[in-house]
């Protein structure tokens, strides 16, 4: 059959119903997606070893003629073992293969074979164990003698059907249109794509490798580098309306407030109040740690905004987030009689009182309601405002181009841009924050309020599991709650349902089946998620046991405990996040590291969590001993997820950065280039 970049896998040869299936756990439901799933290391079986050179634990090729091949029975467990004798010029070697009976069909005496793999020693002679076999034909290997991809896979596929697949729809790569424009091609000595996406999978050699990750690393980075580009030009040429800073109000708001403000949240309030009194848009990251008031800040600028008789609107990632914001800010205003409004899927209110959906968009369209909170759905539904001044969006991924069109579309003024504040609880260390978001300012928030109790945080070692189980259990007899954090266990685990059914499974059955126990997993539904984080919320329930995939960033007053199962594969700035769910009343909490890891790197790195004084301290450490790739997980920091490229590739992303700043004035003159950003723009979803 011809094959297109958009045919289905189910189409290609040799692929049944259920290995597209597998295929589909690891994203690839195309020819297309086939291409663009990058081996992530490769083996180096290129060099030819002679029998006679060969050395105990080396890794090699062998080119050889098979003298004979059978199988046989193991004495003790029954298993199948195929021995086969194969010889080059210069000597034989015994291999072996376990459980593969069907081999003594497949390979001949008398074949040549190409034999890769690692030379094991026993008592008395080398042989090959397990060695990759591929017949040596008059075309190119792709098993053996070269270098070899090695792809992440998922249970029940295997490294060969990968690379016999991805090479029957490699041929298709030359339909792929090269869309990076000429001249960054030639100024930045880059491969042409189609070569690259060739080499990426099956390199001729390293120098050829080494090109080819450069130019599909460039790829990612220069894509990601131009959104930020275009971004800025289009809020440099946008007018946003300026707002007063109404001083003596806001003193007396502060001064009312049950609290003192921390010398972090009146620098960043002020930075931004600051920034809403110019004609150009505000465009501000806020940083601050859960917990630490962010919402405080935000709160402060929101009612400037309403004091000249404008409208905020605040978007949060889930309904439960939008909920507990909307409290926070309804309480916080209640005297100063701004009317706020909840609109979500399940919940409409404006101060308190439950009204309906029709009476809260007249209501804002009229200009009455100052400031609503929801998820980002209000943008895409059909709300209007009379006057938008101020959007507020808090843990996104990136707000971009096409979202802040809808909001000036809505905004009662098509040629006035709103301010954008941005809010992320994910502490971002600035020197990378600033490489990310270049187009943004920041704001950071570091100090913790006073009142807030240090969470006891403690390494268990696997010997104490028991008595942990029994502390957790003595805290919900005492009313309190708490929260299990499992890793995922493999890459076809992407959602963590395996991970955590287990966990759940054995909680519930064996180690508290007194207790209500609910589960949380990235497959559930949407509003499945929040039933089950509303239900615990409410205290129906005892324990959570979820994945980081998960948004668990609710504030649960009554929660105590976080035990976090696995430790050792979170970064610490992930771990210090997950501590910042318990600890937000005036009950003591204490967080749970388990790791099975025993290695004192992993037993320093996770010391660090306990001797840090902040999570941007975490971070910093974290960049030096993992890596940006591996800090943060992947779903919820808000950090851009790349393929190939990595946030360590500083010289690239320099690189990417200048040519993104030539060609964004001029992205007219490159059509393809245009259609592949737009493609881009569309597809930054807002969770």
């Amino acid at each position: 059959m011809k094959i297109a970049l958009s045919t289905p896998v189910s189409e290609i040869s040799r692929v049944g119903k259920t290995t597209a299936i597998r295929l589909k756990k690891l994203g690839i439901e195309t020819a297309s997606d086939l291409i663009f799933y990058y081996p992530f290391r490769w083996e180096d079986f290129s060099q030819i070893s002679e029998i006679a050179e060969l050395t105990p634990s080396s890794i090699v090729t062998i080119r050889g003629k098979i003298q004979l091949i059978k199988n046989r029975r193991s004495p003790v467990k029954r298993k199948f073992l195929t021995e086969a004798l194969v010889a080059d010029k210069t000597g034989s070697i015994k291999v072996i293969w376990f459980n593969q009976p069907f081999l003594a069909e497949v390979l001949n005496p008398g074949e040549l074979v190409y034999l890769s793999g690692k030379v094991d020693f026993d008592r008395y002679t080398m042989q090959l164990i397990n060695p990759v076999y591929e017949k040596v034909t008059k075309g190119t290997t792709t098993h053996t003698a070269r270098l070899v991809p090695i792809y992440s896979l998922t249970s029940n596929l295997t490294e060969k059907q990968i690379r016999f697949l991805i090479k029957s729809v490699l041929p298709v790569a030359k339909l792929i249109k090269d869309w990076l424009p000429e001249s960054v091609i030639k100024n930045n000595n880059l491969i042409n794509l189609t070569l690259a996406l060739n080499q990426i999978h099956f390199p001729a050699d390293q120098k050829i490798l080494a090109q080819a990750i450069q130019r599909l690393k460039f790829d990612e980075l220069f894509l990601f580098q131009l959104q930020i580009v275009l971004s800025r030009i289009e809020m440099s040429s946008s007018i946003a309306e300026p707002i007063n800073f109404f001083e003596a109000k806001t003193k007396e708001f502060v001064s009312s407030l049950p609290f003192r403000l921390t010398d972090d949240q009146k620098k960043s309030a002020w930075q931004i109040i600051s920034d809403l009194q110019k004609n150009k848009p505000m465009n501000r990251l806020l940083e601050g740690e859960v917990g630490s008031g962010k919402t405080m800040v935000a709160t402060l600028a929101m009612f400037n905004v309403s004091l000249a008789n404008l409208q905020t609107v605040l978007m949060a990632p889930t309904e439960i987030l939008a909920a507990q914001h909307y409290k926070t800010i309804s309480s916080l205003l209640k005297a100063s009689g701004v009317k706020v409004a909840l609109l979500t899927r399940s919940q409409q209110k404006i101060n308190d009182q439950t009204v309906t959906n029709h009476k809260i968009l007249d209501q804002l369209l009229a200009g009455e309601i100052k400031i609503i909170v929801g998820t980002h759905a209000l943008i895409q539904e059909r709300v209007e405002f009379k006057k938008l001044a101020l959007a507020i969006i808090d843990e996104q991924h990136r707000f971009g181009v096409e979202q802040r069109k809808l909001l000036r579309e809505k905004s009662g003024d098509p040629k006035i841009t709103p301010h954008l504040l941005s809010m992320t609880a994910t502490p971002i260390p600035r020197s990378l924050a600033l490489t990310l978001y270049g187009d943004l300012d920041l704001s950071i928030i570091k100090e913790m309020p006073k009142e807030r109790k240090k969470v006891i945080t403690e390494i268990v070692d696997p010997a104490k599991r028991q008595q942990t189980y029994n502390f957790i259990r003595d805290q919900i007899r005492d009313g309190r709650q708490a929260f299990v954090i499992c890793p995922l266990i493999d890459l076809s685990d992407k959602l963590g349902v395996k991970a955590v059914t287990e966990e759940y499974e054995k909680l519930t059955k064996e180690v508290f089946p007194e207790l209500k126990i609910a589960m949380l997993h990235g497959k559930l539904k949407a509003a499945q998620k929040e039933k089950i984080m509303a239900d615990f919320l409410a205290k129906q329930s005892d324990i959570l046991v979820s994945t980081s995939v998960v948004e668990v960033g609710v504030d649960v007053p009554n929660a105590s405990v976080m035990l976090i199962e696995g430790a050792d594969r979170f970064g610490l700035a992930q771990l210090h996040q997950f501590r910042g769910r318990v600890g937000r009343s005036n009950f003591q909490s204490y967080c749970f590291l388990f790791s099975d890891n025993p290695s004192q790197k992993t037993k320093t790195r996770l010391q660090a969590l306990i001797s840090a004084k902040d999570g941007f301290e975490l971070a910093e450490l974290d960049l030096q001993l993992r890596g940006p790739g591996e800090i943060y997980g992947t779903v919820q920091s808000g950090l851009p997820v790349f393929r190939i490229a990595q946030l360590s590739d500083h010289e690239l992303i320099v690189k990417t950065k200048n040519a993104a700043e030539l060609v964004a004035p001029h992205l007219e003159k490159y059509p393809i280039l245009q259609e592949k950003i737009n493609q881009l723009i569309k597809e930054v979803h807002l969770e």
